[in-house]
């Protein structure tokens, strides 16, 4: 009996991948993010369609485990630094979400109809916003780093912890404690959630580095740490009450100081794709399409204001802070969903006697649309930006950017070349430049990088290239010349399109100097010549025409040493 039961769940998984996998490749023809791929898997193996989903189970397991290692490997890029400095940032905005969805929610609620309880529970579910998703979509387009991406993970951390105090709350009701039990629990989990911060911070400080430096002998040791470590931190949240998510996300932080977390999260990040494809299709199987239909004209109106509302009050209150409009734009987008956490809410309430099941239905809906639009709106932002910026002008204060530039120094008055992008290809660049007698300016959007930069001397500010409002206020007319160092992948457009918006602003700006730009395809460089570029740089055919120079030349004559720009060794000239 058993070996048949296993048997069936193995067909089931193998029906599941295939499934994936076909309807994966339709979305990919049709342009269309794979998330809503697999949640279509999900809807369509549920019972609404096929009805191969029965092993709840296992899948769920999968799904668990896959946010787990998820979070951990947020975690694992942490910077406590970074955190500190957007702190105001990430609890404003996030409390001031949760409110606005809220108060403004259960006014539209009571509009359509529902009744006061209902409509509370409702409001509150519009408030969550989908950490899995978010994290997936910006770590696919690379952008979990850059400053929107920071401040986004922010307040959704911020949002965790609404999460989290609710369905404790909500748990203590359900079994009929009182308010006083409720608030017991709720400092309970808090006790416990301090304690375990300590526990973390002691772990980082005395064990993390020397445990993971013995482990390290053995790569496969390694990850098969990683995994349990994450797993044991995520199940310990759990039993404390303040949720899988924060636990597996402590554990990354705990191992974010060692040497080897860039390896960890490289090694990690496949079989994270492939754990929450489960978790994608138990969300799509979880929708019951057969209460759906009354709530259509509801979940519209509710969808529009997930899909507006969210992201304008982000705007607004990330303006009034002093962010430019395109971060914040760039950081509301990230809240225009609602997260599974919504149904799990509505379905406690259902439970309870609270809430009827129309009201799930109603919510589930909503999940589907803003999940669905959100994702091609987080997908596309930079498009979305452009094609919205002249009416988001309103939004722009006179000191906008002064947060952003916060901590760090002032952007240079004059300087000989502006150079964007500073990973190790720019530094490098930067370093040779700076050697050469040139003062170099450097603009980045990640926070670690620019940090990185400004460690080896650099002068560097936080930037876009693809901001025409940011570029304005960059000494263009002093520099020479212009060096764009970012990878085609880590623009957040298509392959070319930031290259060709640089060349177009910065000459509308009036710039006059060269520009030179960093092309890794073929076709990439010839459209940039096209478009008027002084110097394609091709980082890969330069390296390898030069190493081939050498080797026909018998190697480099013999010489001093010369440092590493990244001032980790000496290397012999």
């Amino acid at each position: 009996m058993g070996a048949a039961i296993e048997g069936y769940i193995f067909y089931e998984i193998a029906a599941l991948l295939v499934l994936s996998a076909g309807l994966g490749f339709v979305g990919l023809l049709l342009r269309q993010p794979l998330i809503v791929s697999f949640i279509a898997v999900g809807i369509v193996a549920g019972p609404s369609v096929l009805d191969i989903v029965h092993s709840d189970k296992q899948i769920d397991l999968l799904a668990e485990l896959g946010i787990a290692v998820l979070l951990f490997l947020v975690g694992l890029k942490l910077d406590f630094k970074l955190v500190r400095s957007l702190g105001p940032v990430a609890l404003v905005t996030g409390l001031g979400q949760v409110i606005f969805t809220t108060v403004f929610g259960f006014l539209i609620a009571i509009a359509l109809g529902l009744a006061p309880l209902p409509a509370f529970y409702v409001a509150v579910a519009l408030t969550f916003s989908s950490t899995i998703i978010i994290v997936k979509l910006l770590s696919d387009k690379r952008e979990i780093d850059s400053l929107h991406g920071r401040i986004a993970l922010g307040f959704l951390i911020v949002q965790d912890v609404v999460v989290v105090v609710a369905m404790i709350v909500l748990s203590a009701i359900g079994v009929g404690g009182s308010g006083d039990t409720a608030l017991t629990d709720v400092l309970k989990v808090l006790g416990y959630g301090l304690a375990m911060l300590v526990a973390v911070a002691v772990f980082t400080r005395y064990v993390a580095t020397p445990l993971v430096t013995r482990l390290s002998r053995a790569p496969e040791l390694l990850v098969s740490f990683a995994i349990g470590w994450a797993a044991l931190l995520a199940a310990l949240g759990h039993y404390l009450g303040f949720g899988k998510e924060l636990g597996g996300l402590l554990a990354g932080v705990s191992l974010a100081s060692t040497p080897f977390r860039e390896a960890i999260s490289a090694r990690l990040s496949s079989l994270r794709d492939f754990l929450l494809l489960f978790f994608f299709i138990a969300l799509g199987a979880s929708l019951d399409m057969s209460v759906l239909g009354e709530s259509v004209g509801p979940a519209l109106v509710l969808s529009l204001f997930v899909l507006i509302g969210n992201p304008l009050i982000v705007l607004l209150i990330m303006s009034a802070m002093g962010y430019r409009k395109r971060t914040g734009f760039l950081a509301g987008l990230t809240v225009a969903q609602i997260s599974e956490f919504s149904l799990i809410f509505m379905a406690m309430g259902v439970a309870i006697g609270h809430v009827p099941e129309t009201s799930l239905g109603l919510v589930t809906l909503v999940g589907l649309v803003t999940i669905a639009a959100s994702t091609y709106m987080i997908t596309y932002s930079h498009s979305l930006y452009d094609w919205m910026e002249p009416a988001l002008r309103i939004f722009e204060r006179k000191n906008a950017g002064s947060a952003e530039a916060a901590g760090g120094m002032p952007v240079a008055k004059t300087c000989d070349v502006v150079l964007f992008g500073f990973g190790r290809y720019g530094l490098g660049i930067g370093a040779a430049l700076r050697d050469g007698g040139l003062k170099v300016l450097g603009v980045d959007f990640s926070p670690d990088a620019v940090r990185n930069a400004r460690e080896h001397g650099f002068d560097v500010v936080f930037g876009d290239a693809t901001d025409p409002e940011f570029l304005a206020h960059l000494p263009l007319q002093s520099a020479s010349w212009l060096v764009m160092a970012v990878p085609e992948h880590e623009t957040g457009l298509t392959h070319d399109d930031a290259r060709h918006a640089l060349l177009r602003t910065v000459r509308d700006l009036g710039y006059e100097g060269k520009v030179a730009v960093a092309a890794h395809r073929e076709s990439t460089a010839e459209s940039l010549i096209q478009a008027k570029a002084d110097l394609v740089l091709m980082p890969f055919r330069d390296a390898s025409d030069a190493a081939a120079r050498l080797i026909l030349s018998g190697g480099p004559p013999p010489g001093p040493a010369v440092k590493d720009p990244h001032g980790q060794k000496e290397l012999s000239a």
